[in-house]
């Protein structure tokens, strides 16, 4: 199925018979997301005088580095927040109507950022109103490689035309058996606040990202959705290690931007404490000469 033009940007269009869903092959982005049943566009519109980016992929790194560096075996490398991979053209390497197959090799082209050589492979496919994400990063490297990556989708609020951002919610279903832990971030750098007790609802209000993002690990789905309505998201993310939840808040008028990212992340920014070696950072993961990472999250709207 060839590329359409949309808006004036190439885009690669999915669908079926409940979701439309647009993609660019910069950064393999979702752009757009249409539900058909109720004519509701669902993610953030990109709009730059609050944030450029819509849905972006966040590798190697999540987050912030400490002086936005890292040590790997004595040698020191310059990275900035979340990464390089967002940024990249890939290529569709498989596409049907309802499916599309994304893949980036990096070729020696980052190097001098991250040395270790990878294949990144993005998938999404509908299901009824619901589209899956599968993440796979191959390791092609003649010794173990240390990587993060992370989801960032933005999601608007409101979804309906006139309603506060106070008729809106966050749902939280912790992962079973697993103590919820909560972070919180001073100066873009981790800090451990502990246990979160009793953490299921969140109302939605200027304030609640007047210090940034909501941190938790052990969570396995995180719903936004409005009390009026009941138009909403729901991100599924069985097994990840950590979620951030992030809006832009604007200090000149003590608001939040018209959207709200609900980040599942295998990885997390610098700890205030960290000792700047990449093979030691929090929640770094480590994959095997020749082996493949997967991972999968689901996004439902209704």
């Amino acid at each position: 199925m060839p590329e359409q033009r949309d808006e004036g940007k190439m885009m690669i269009v999915i669908e079926n018979d409940w979701l439309k869903v647009h993609i660019v092959r910069h950064g393999a982005e979702v752009r757009k997301v249409t539900n058909k049943k109720n004519a509701l566009d669902y993610m953030w519109t990109g709009d730059e005088a609050y944030w450029g980016r819509v849905s972006p992929v966040l590798f190697p790194i999540v987050g912030r580095l400490k002086e936005d560096q890292y040590q790997l075996d004595g040698q020191t490398y310059k990275m900035s927040q979340h990464g390089f991979l967002r940024d990249v053209k890939f290529d569709v390497a498989e596409q049907t109507s309802t499916t599309v197959s994304f893949v980036f090799e990096s070729l020696g082209s980052f190097v001098h950022v991250y040395r270790y050589e990878f294949k990144a492979m993005i998938r999404y496919s509908l299901n009824e109103d619901s589209l899956i994400v599968q993440w796979q990063i191959l390791n092609e490297n003649k010794e173990e490689m240390y990587f993060s990556i992370g989801a960032h989708p933005a999601f608007k609020v409101p979804l309906v035309e006139n309603e506060p951002i106070e008729d809106y919610h966050l749902h939280f279903t912790p992962a079973v058996n697993k103590n919820v832990m909560e972070y919180e971030l001073k100066n873009s750098f981790i800090h451990e606040k502990g246990t979160a007790n009793e953490l299921s609802t969140i109302p939605l209000t200027n304030s609640l990202f007047a210090r940034d993002a909501l941190i938790y690990s052990n969570i396995d789905k995180v719903t936004l959705v409005s009390n009026q309505s009941r138009h909403g998201v729901e991100v599924m993310f069985q097994g990840f290690p950590f979620v951030g939840i992030w809006s832009k808040y604007m200090e000149t008028d003590g608001t939040i931007a018209p959207f709200v990212c609900i980040e599942p992340w295998y990885g997390i920014a610098d700890t205030y404490d960290t000792t700047g070696n990449l093979k030691e950072k929090f929640g770094v993961n480590k994959l095997g000469v020749g082996e493949t990472f997967q991972a999968e999250y689901i996004m439902k709207f209704h």
